[in-house]
Order: C-alpha cells, then sequence, then structure tokens
C-alpha cells in the first residue's frame, strides 16, 4: 500500500505527464516523482480454458518494459516452503557469476518445482511440507488431498532430483 504522500505526489505526477531528469521524474507541476524504486505488480492472464496466455504474458512485460520503473522482483516460490535454502542458494550463485553451478541447481529444482505450483498444486505442496516436517495441513474445500498413486508421483518428483 502506497503512503498517502506519496499517492498523492505519484497521483499528481501521471496526471501532468512524467519526465526524465536528472534527479528523478519530474510531474508537468514542476514536482519530482521518482518511481524508480516501484515496482508494479505483474498478474498472470489465463485464456478462457483456465492454460496460462503467454502471448498476453509477453504483450503486458513488454509494456511494463516502457514504463520508468526500475525492474522486477520477486516470483512465486512456493517450492521455497520446503527448499527455502536451496533457492536462496540459486539467487545467491546467480548474484556471484557462477553460472555453471546455478545451471546445475536449477535443473535440480524445476521438476520439483513444477510439481507443487502446476502438476498437484496446494495439496502437493501441503504434502512435501508435511513430508519435509513442516506443518501442510489438510486441504481446504473445495480441494482435495492427493491419491496415493499422484503422492507416489510426487515423491518421485522430489527423490529423482535428490531432495528426498
Amino acid at each position: 500500500m502506497l503512503r498517502p504522500q506519496l499517492w498523492s505526489c505519484m497521483r499528481q505526477g501521471l496526471r501532468g505527464g512524467l519526465s526524465r531528469n536528472g534527479r528523478g521524474w519530474a510531474s508537468g507541476a514542476g514536482r519530482k516523482v521518482d518511481v524508480a524504486g516501484i515496482y508494479p505488480p505483474v498478474t498472470t492472464p489465463f485464456t478462457a480454458t483456465a492454460e496460462v496466455d503467454y502471448r498476453k504474458l509477453e504483450e503486458n512485460l513488454q509494456k511494463l518494459g516502457t514504463f520508468p520503473f526500475r525492474g522486477g522482483v520477486g516470483g512465486v516460490c512456493a517450492l521455497a516452503n520446503v527448499l527455502g535454502a536451496q533457492v536462496c542458494q540459486l539467487e545467491r550463485l546467480c548474484l556471484t557469476g557462477q553460472w555453471e553451478e546455478a545451471q546445475k541447481l536449477q535443473h535440480r529444482l524445476i521438476e520439483p518445482n513444477s510439481a507443487v505450483t502446476r502438476r498437484f498444486g496446494i495439496p502437493g505442496l501441503k504434502k512435501v511440507m508435511d513430508w519435509f516436517g513442516y506443518y501442510g495441513g489438510p486441504c481446504r474445500a473445495p480441494l482435495q488431498a492427493l491419491s496415493p498413486a499422484e503422492e507416489e508421483a510426487l515423491r518421485v518428483d522430489f527423490t529423482s532430483n535428490g531432495w528426498l
């Protein structure tokens, strides 16, 4: 949530148009609005069949690329609930330019990440949290717990990459 003063300043700057100067973004009224540290949220667009609309997502990202924002941060880090240290290690490897090690780690994280974000979703994440000693808890309706076959497939996704 933006503070009222900042929001007022932003509204005024956006109303008057933003122009870049050496110390930030200046509004038409002569007041400076620095939006360099504000990261706009990016939502995932879906098609009518509930699939991710990658064409629309790319279009949205291209539009955001023209805005005077510094960039984006964050991600969907469901996997960090159980492999938080490894997700943070991946970031550290990237920040320090250790690309080969980062790639190896990322490849080990892809399958389990897909399992808890796409393939088995919240029920899968809750089950894996239980396996790692955290409290995943029961699913709320209308979600259902994993079937024994799904649970075994999820276990394979984590054991084949050395996490279980």
